[in-house]
């Protein structure tokens, strides 16, 4: 029996026959090219030519079908290694990262407490407010100075910017929550950062289904313990005989006592992916391009000359019949004004590299343009160039602070709150801040616990255009004063009030005293103004 080839429009689909194919045709020819023709049919039914096995396009492209687990941690050693080497060694990558940890985290993000009134229906506005302030109060008391980390190296704002670092470096990061006292802090939750490298299976065995990286599972896959290797994996100087410390991800209460940061993005991922992961390659290869136009730069910068000779040994010049000597050249060198000699049978040759490439702004900037819609960067970002035109500048930045937003919103519930909500407790179980039912009641509990987190201020290019528009929507009803405050300048508008009416307090004498200094005194009547005005009265008067 030979292939079948059956034509549906544009398309020629060619199906082999099989053994089945065969036997059927054997027995029966009419049903054997009734079943080649269904199978031609069946090959070219679906909806989509990006799963068509049939064309050239994607007859060699095979992707697996693992999960995500299985297509992520085989290779997530070697990517964390070579994006710490671009982040160390690639201009671009490094740019990158750091472009997103200073708009994302910045000089940090800042509690703003927000209790649920409603729920604490018991408590008046004055009484909110002030328990709000005072639940701030004591949560920069727990992060006072340097004793919030174990290691006396970061207060709660400094360690924003480590542990999104790291996790956009490596792809994910660990917190460890011991309680440890310390002289002059009532608080005792301390944080101890772990590097996403340091948590693996112990002795490198396989993963299982309850096992995996590192991270021991219960049968539903929520996290119970985490492995964490005593030293780094890459450290030589210390570690002879690896160990390893086994965490809880929980205490008997349901109290976090460690903290996974990464960004999930598929169902059924353990482990975070670094951020450069998708480009990897391609900026390799862009740093490389960079470098080499450099280096030809560079080399065309210098005169070479190439002296050519007829001579069949360069090197050697008959200075007679019976004696050769070999000629000097080290004494001969290139010089402003210089004229060399050459001998009879020599000419010389300039080499010419054709640089700079006039083509390679073009190209790296097509490049980088890919490599920024990957990492969710606009060009003008993630190259710090705004010279196109207004528009483009200010689409690229609104473009990149939705990816700012987002990235916040995430760091401040997988860091920040749980944080915010340990501190909290705390502070109740110690008695420092009243809340009735706080302990009891985990509705009340949620009520008390509730945080607004802000960053630093978007900014704008122009700001006339920015304090106009804030000015339109608060007068519209469309924002409020304290959102647009928060937006504007990242301050608080309730606070930024009483400080104004502060300042006019003490600046309201001193103004007035200018005022009266600066009014020129009226001028004193003459006897006919005078005269005038008490006729005038005498007019009026019954």
């Amino acid at each position: 029996m030979k292939p079948f080839s059956l034509r549906i429009g544009r398309e020629t689909v060619t199906i082999e026959p099989t053994l089945a194919d065969r036997v059927v045709n054997y027995f029966s020819p009419e049903r054997g090219i009734h079943r080649m023709r269904a199978r031609a049919q069946m090959a070219i039914v679906g909806g989509y030519t990006g799963a068509r096995r049939d064309r050239k396009q994607t007859s060699s492209w095979n992707p697996g079908d693992g999960d995500a687990d299985s297509v992520i941690l085989y290779d997530l050693p070697e990517l964390r290694d070579r994006s710490r080497d671009l982040e160390r060694n690639s201009p671009i990558a490094a740019g990158a990262i750091n472009t997103k940890v200073t708009n994302v985290v910045g000089t940090g993000l800042k509690p703003r407490a927000a209790i649920d009134r409603e729920i604490l229906s018991g408590l008046t506005e004055e009484q909110a407010d002030a328990w709000e302030r005072l639940a701030e109060a004591e949560f920069r008391l727990a992060n006072w100075c340097k004793t919030f980390d174990v290691e006396h190296q970061f207060n709660f704002f400094q360690s924003q910017d480590i542990v999104f670092r790291s996790m956009l470096s490596a792809g994910d990061t660990f917190v460890n929550l011991p309680r440890i006292p310390r002289p002059g802090n009532p608080y005792t939750l301390r944080t101890n950062f772990i590097e996403a490298d340091r948590v693996c299976n112990p002795n490198s065995r396989a993963d299982t289904a309850t096992m995996v990286a590192g991270v021991e599972k219960d049968s539903h896959g929520a996290p119970v313990k985490y492995h964490v290797a005593k030293f780094h994996p890459g450290n030589l100087r210390y570690a002879k005989k690896r160990e390893w410390l086994e965490l809880k991800a929980v205490d008997s209460e349901g109290r976090r006592l460690v903290l996974h940061v990464y960004r999930k993005r598929r169902i059924g991922q353990t482990r975070g992916v670094p951020d450069l992961a998708p480009v990897v390659e391609l900026i390799k290869q862009f740093s490389t391009y960079t470098d080499n136009e450099i280096q030809a730069a560079v080399v065309s910068s210098l005169l070479t000359v190439v002296v050519k000779s007829s001579n069949p040994n360069p090197e050697l010049v008959d200075q007679d019949e019976k004696a050769k000597e070999r000629i000097d050249t080290e004494g001969i060198k290139l010089g402003s004004g210089s004229v060399i000699g050459l001998w009879p049978d020599e000419d010389i040759s300039i080499v010419d590299p054709k640089r700079p490439n006039v083509a390679a702004q073009a190209f790296l900037h097509a490049m980088a343009e890919q490599i920024g819609v990957a990492i969710e960067m606009p060009f003008e970002i993630l190259v710090k160039h705004f010279t196109s035109s207004y528009s483009a500048a200010q689409a690229a930045l609104l473009e990149f602070w939705r990816y700012v937003l987002s990235c916040r919103f995430w760091l401040a519930a997988d860091y920040c709150q749980p944080i915010w909500e340990l501190v909290i407790t705390e502070a109740v179980a110690l008695g420092r801040l009243p809340a009735p039912g706080f302990l009891n009641d985990p509705l009340i509990r949620m009520a008390y616990l509730g945080c607004e987190w802000v960053g630093d201020a978007r900014g704008h290019i122009d700001e006339n255009k920015a304090v106009n528009s804030a000015a339109k929507r608060v007068a519209e009803g469309f924002s409020t004063k304290a959102r647009e405050t928060s937006g504007l300048t990242g301050g608080d508008w309730e606070r930024d009030e009483k400080q104004r009416a502060k300042e006019q307090k003490i600046e309201g004498p001193r103004v007035a005293a200018m005022v009266r200094a600066e009014t020129p005194p009226a001028p004193e009547p003459s006897a006919a103004d005078l005269d005038a005005a008490d006729n005038a009265n005498q007019e009026d008067a019954p």
